[in-house]
């Protein structure tokens, strides 16, 4: 028998119990003992690989993501944007790729409700004939920060108390309080958007901008969007409390029924574009992640639609093993200078391979479905049958060649090192806006909600009036209802 004919998979599956060298085991519910009361033997192999392998079977989880459910289907284009892309998998109306995509909360701990008040991760991995494609993002179209050196120390203040493990509204109005940036992701988070009622009713953002490419390579920004064919649905507050109460799984329980029953959640997915040469043509700049592009200026282009028709098949291989990667780009595809995507397309793979280990992208559910070849060998988990004699390039004993040349960007890139703001910041006009455009009902509960916040014994008088003032920034009316209900003086 060919060894390397078969992988490990239920397909293979013995019809009787073994150890994990495939040694018969003939008594799996008794410890060998001295005696049929004596002291347990080390010797037991069997006993001491069974508690080795349990102690062992949850890996860390996600520092941020970690609650999440995944779900298996296609994406179809149904519009062209060749004359945009030279993306493989976007090459023509009609073309599928299989993908997978994880939706999750991202602050709590992996076993936490799904109702908590809290952004919900939207990642997307294309499994393209080019390679893995994967849009990680959420379903806020914004984020707290600019630039990520902020990034662990928002996410620290969004985590429970490490003293008491327990979340605080001051301590992320705090740290916030000195990003006035933030009050874009605030607008939604405490909005009614900020509890959707399960994964299928979620608008999905690659937040950052990207770049597309074409065959002559010419340079386009773009914004990813998804929107669910079934509309978006939210939570009010006191219905979070009892849905969480009664089953605090039960966004994976919605999503996995719907599959189970033929209901197939679709989104369709959407870009904005933008020429490069008009970058500075705006009040705000295009590559900051805590702005949107307003649609009445970029108007939405409809590229094509996403089915999720198959539940996962493990829960572990394909939730928790499942790793994505922002710097998981295509041909035709490329990064902006978005100083927050430019961290993470580090950060996403260092994370990646502390949590599951070097040899993560050779997991099944991580490891690309096309041909692949390159000299990363050997390491920890390495499960990839090798039998060549040449491990580098080149050489004339090796065929493989590299592949051909795809277009990069061309923009020029000059100045001087420094560490420092944006120059158009413009913090507080969206926010303004979007509290604008909701009716009055919506915008109470809002003030409602951030006043309840406001109001925790730790959130000083300082911290108080800095928060009045960028709102009334943003809205003179909603800084002098969010006073009223503060029982404090307008700053407007």
């Amino acid at each position: 028998m060919d060894p390397y004919k078969h992988r490990p998979s239920s397909a293979f599956n013995a019809p009787y119990v073994t150890t994990n060298q495939g040694i018969p085991v003939w008594n799996n519910t008794s410890s060998l003992t001295i005696g049929n009361r004596g002291p347990v033997l080390l010797e037991d192999y069997h006993l001491i690989e069974k508690f080795a392998t349990f102690t062992r079977e949850r890996i860390p989880e996600r520092i941020v993501h970690a609650r999440g459910a995944s779900a298996k289907g296609f994406f179809e284009v149904t519009h062209d944007v060749s004359h945009l892309t030279c993306a493989d998998f976007l090459r023509a109306p009609g073309v599928q790729t299989p993908v997978i995509v994880r939706f999750s909360t991202v602050i709590h701990e992996r076993g936490s409700p799904e109702t908590i008040r809290d952004p919900r991760g939207f990642a997307t991995k294309f499994y393209t004939r080019e390679g893995n494609f994967d849009i990680v993002g959420n379903n806020i179209p914004v984020f707290f920060t600019r630039d990520a050196l902020q990034f662990p120390d928002v996410i620290r203040a969004f985590k429970p108390n490490p003293k008491t493990h327990i979340q605080e509204s001051w301590r992320y109005l705090d740290f916030c309080s000195h990003l006035p940036e933030s009050c874009s992701t605030f607008m939604y988070f405490y909005d009614d958007w900020g509890i959707p009622s399960d994964y299928r009713h979620i608008d999905g953002y690659g937040v950052h901008t990207f770049m597309f490419l074409n065959k002559e390579g010419r340079e386009t920004y773009v914004k990813f969007h998804w929107r669910p064919t079934c509309g978006q649905k939210f939570m009010m507050d006191e219905e979070a409390v009892i849905v969480g109460g009664t089953n605090h799984s039960h966004a994976t329980k919605d999503l996995s029924d719907s599959i189970a029953s033929g209901n197939y959640p679709e989104w369709r997915f959407y870009i904005q574009t933008m020429n490069p040469a008009d970058e500075n043509k705006f009040d705000f700049d295009p590559l900051d992640d805590t702005k949107i592009w307003p649609e009445d200026l970029f108007p939405l282009q409809p590229v094509g639609r996403m089915v999720l028709n198959k539940n996962i098949d493990n829960f572990f291989n394909e939730n928790e093993m499942l790793a994505f990667n922002p710097a998981a780009i295509v041909p035709g595809i490329y990064f902006t200078n978005d100083k927050m995507l430019q961290t993470r397309t580090f950060a996403y793979a260092d994370t990646q391979r502390h949590r599951l280990g070097p040899n993560y992208l050779q997991l099944p559910v991580n490891a690309p479905k096309c041909p692949h070849h390159n000299n990363h060998r050997d390491g920890a988990m390495n499960m990839v049958h090798r039998d060549e004699e040449v491990d580098y390039f080149p050489s004339r004993f090796d065929p493989v060649r590299p592949s051909e040349r795809v277009p990069m960007p061309r923009i020029v890139v000059n100045g001087i090192r420094e560490k420092t703001v944006i120059t158009k910041e413009n913090n507080f006009k969206q926010p303004g806006d979007l509290f604008r455009s909701w009716p009055r009902d919506r915008q109470e509960r809002w003030i409602k909600r951030f006043a309840d916040g406001l109001s925790d014994p730790r959130v000083t008088h300082e911290i108080k009036s800095v928060w009045l003032s960028y709102w009334s920034q943003c809205d003179r009316g909603l800084g002098q209802r969010l006073a009223s209900r503060l029982g404090m003086k307008s700053l407007m």
